[in-house]
C-alpha cells in the first residue's frame, strides 16, 4: 500500500494597499519581498503555506485578530516587522523573512529594537510559529506573555551561513523600491 502525503500550498491573493488597520486586537503579519513568491519554504524546508497557517492559528487561539501584508521596499527585518507595527491596530506586528527568521514588533519601540527575535531560523518549525503567533496576539491585547522558548544550536550558524547567504542575497534581488506594500490575503490550498 503506497500512501501520500498531504501538502499545502500558499498563494497570496493582493487585495489592495497596506494601510493602518483600526482594529485593538490586530497583529499585522508583514511578509519580506520574497516570502511565498519566488520562494516557497524555510531554509529548513518548512513550507511558508505551514508558517502562515501556524502563526494564524496562534493568533486566533489567543483571541487576536490578524491581517496579511507584503513589504516590497526592503528585505531588511526589522524595517519589514517596523514597518507592519505602524500599520497594525494594536501596534503589533510579526515579521518574517523567507528564510525563517522572524521578529516581534511594537510600534513605539525603535526600529532595532523588538518584542522577541528568533534568528536562528534553522530551529523554528510549526510549534514555534504557532507560539509566535499566540504571543503577538497576547501582545496585541496590552498582556505580557512569557517569551517564545527558544532553542540554541551553537552549530546552526556554521551549518547554514553558505545557505542563509544565498537566500538572503535571493531575497535582496527581489526588493522593488518603488512598489508600495500591500496587504494580501493567504489562500492555503491542501493537495493530496
Amino acid at each position: 500500500m503506497t500512501t501520500t502525503e498531504s501538502v499545502r500550498t500558499l498563494s497570496l491573493t493582493e487585495i489592495g494597499p497596506a494601510e493602518r488597520g483600526t482594529r485593538p486586537d490586530e497583529v499585522v503579519i508583514a511578509l519580506s519581498p520574497a516570502f511565498g513568491d519566488p520562494f516557497t519554504k524555510t531554509i529548513v524546508d518548512v513550507p511558508h503555506a505551514e508558517v502562515i497557517r501556524q502563526l494564524l492559528a496562534g493568533i486566533e487561539e489567543r483571541g487576536g485578530s490578524a491581517r496579511v501584508i507584503k513589504v516590497y521596499k526592503t528585505a531588511d527585518l526589522a524595517a519589514i516587522a517596523h514597518f507592519g507595527a505602524k500599520l497594525s491596530g494594536s501596534g503589533i506586528a510579526v515579521g518574517v523573512l523567507s528564510r525563517g527568521t522572524t521578529v516581534l514588533h511594537q510600534r513605539d519601540l525603535a526600529r532595532l529594537s523588538n518584542l522577541e527575535l528568533f534568528p536562528q531560523a534553522p530551529l523554528l518549525d510549526a510549534e514555534v510559529f504557532r507560539m509566535i503567533g499566540a504571543n503577538a496576539a497576547q501582545y496585541a491585547q496590552g498582556q505580557s506573555p512569557r517569551p517564545v522558548p527558544t532553542r540554541n544550536d551553537q552549530m546552526a550558524r556554521p551549518r547554514w551561513q553558505a545557505k542563509a547567504a544565498l537566500l538572503h542575497l535571493k531575497e535582496f534581488d527581489c526588493i522593488d523600491k518603488d512598489r508600495n506594500a500591500v496587504e494580501v490575503e493567504p489562500v492555503i490550498t491542501k493537495v493530496d
